[in-house]
């Protein structure tokens, strides 16, 4: 490993990049490879671009201002590892089968109002964003909020031991990935190493007392522990209204009661802004500031996201989908007060056995809330969705004939599936 000496050269550096299409004056290019590509062979142009130096690990490349290591993506790790020894910066992991990203951003915009805060950016939440998000973060950061996702056992264990977390959160644990998990016991154990992270680094875990699963690995995992409810010794009580479209509700905190209204679509937020909220008053943030930041944030991306078009109103929440995140998005919806709501619903993926059990599952619960419609998109949807009397086709472009056709008009429509179905591209039919 040389990955002091990639210490000091990334101190010397304006950064670092694996992509040799943008690379910035003085940074350091890390040459990855993958199934389809090898960065080793654009080391030369990151150079010629203005890169500091090459980082590769494959001596056929090797130039002037190249740097040769043993595996590109381990020293890569590895740097991040030792630039977070030298960050003065609280570090909070936050991973979960649901609502990961809205609360690590729901998170840093709370904190952001009193401390210099910096936090994942978009999904780079795995082997290598994870490593990318320590490597970007300006020196003088003092909370940094660090997304981890996983696929499969010992992810989590990993991301941890480059982020390095003093706080965790676990959002929730549910039936996504089981392809690469076997199990929802699978799913128990794999994010539960970052409890086991907390433990034997002394971290904290913040948690949601009122979700059984969570409660239980608390007490079998960790040590320091801050239940949602009572983050500062005064106890933290929120109420939501779920049939309002914009999630609102009240707050009670040292026996001041306070409204908010956010710009998040569902119930299931609820306990994403709880998760928030307790953080930011942990550290001292002022109960004022935190119910801003909350009602400022603005979600994007296709997660809980309301869009007024001119004929209807949508909640756009395809960015991904699993059982448990289907249910809870079809549940909000239902109890919406609106004239006629409509769902577009496409395959779950990476579901693995479990495939057509949860399908099926997820079909009968729209039968039985009595939503007035329901379009669904995919391989599987198709096959089952007739048996309980919805329209269903192959893929989305079949669907956006059909949606332009209807004119659909005065409508609300729920827009979920998972990201491999490309269900944002019915939007402009809608």
């Amino acid at each position: 490993m040389r990955t002091e000496e990639l210490y000091e050269l990334f101190k010397r550096s304006t950064g670092v990049s694996t992509d040799s299409r943008s690379i910035k004056p003085g940074q350091l290019f890390f040459a990855l490879y993958g199934p389809n590509y090898n960065g080793n062979r654009y080391a030369s142009e990151a150079i010629t671009a203005g890169a500091l130096c090459s980082v590769i690990d494959d001596p056929d490349y090797e130039s002037d201002n190249t740097l040769l290591v043993d595996d590109t993506l381990k020293e890569l790790q590895a740097l991040a590892g030792m630039v977070r020894d030298h960050l003065p910066a609280k570090v909070i992991g936050i991973t979960g089968s649901n609502g990961k990203t809205t609360t690590r951003e729901l998170i840093a915009a709370v904190l952001a109002r009193k401390y210099k805060t910096y936090s994942t950016n978009g999904n780079l939440n795995n082997h290598i964003g994870v490593p990318l998000t320590i490597l970007a973060s300006p020196p003088d950061t003092e909370m940094m909020v660090v997304e981890m996702g996983a696929s499969n056992p010992g992810e989590i264990g990993r991301l941890c031991n480059i982020a390095r977390p003093d706080i965790g959160i676990i959002t929730n644990i549910g039936t996504a990935h089981l392809e690469g998990f076997g199990s929802l016991e699978g799913v128990k154990a794999a994010k539960s190493e970052l409890y086991e992270y907390l433990r034997k680094n002394g971290g904290i875990a913040f948690y949601n007392e009122a979700d059984t699963v969570l409660t239980e690995l608390i007490y079998k995992y960790v040590v320091k522990a801050v239940p949602y409810a009572d983050p500062t010794g005064y106890d933290l009580i929120t109420v939501t209204r779920p049939e309002e479209l914009y999630l609102s509700g009240s707050i009670n905190f040292e026996g001041v009661d306070y409204q908010f209204r956010t710009n998040l679509f569902g119930a299931h937020n609820h306990q994403n802004i709880r998760a928030a909220m307790a953080i930011g008053l942990f550290f001292g943030v002022p109960v004022e500031d935190v119910i801003e930041a909350i009602e400022a944030y603005n979600p994007s991306n296709n997660r809980s996201q309301i869009v007024k078009t001119k004929y209807n109103t949508l909640v756009c929440d395809s960015y991904n989908a699993n059982p448990v995140s289907m249910a809870n998005a079809i549940e909000s919806f239902s109890r919406l007060t609106a004239p006629e709501k409509i769902c577009i619903i496409g395959d779950m993926l990476e579901l693995g056995e479990k495939t057509e059990e949860e399908h099926h599952t997820v079909l009968r619960l729209i039968g039985t809330l009595g939503i007035e419609k329901c379009y669904a998109v995919g391989e599987t949807m198709k096959r089952l969705a007739p048996l309980y009397g919805f329209e269903a086709f192959d893929d989305v472009d079949e669907l956006v004939k059909v949606l332009r056709s209807s004119q659909l008009q005065d409508k609300m429509i729920l827009i979920k599936g998972s990201r491999g179905i490309k269900l944002e591209k019915c939007y402009v039919a809608l």
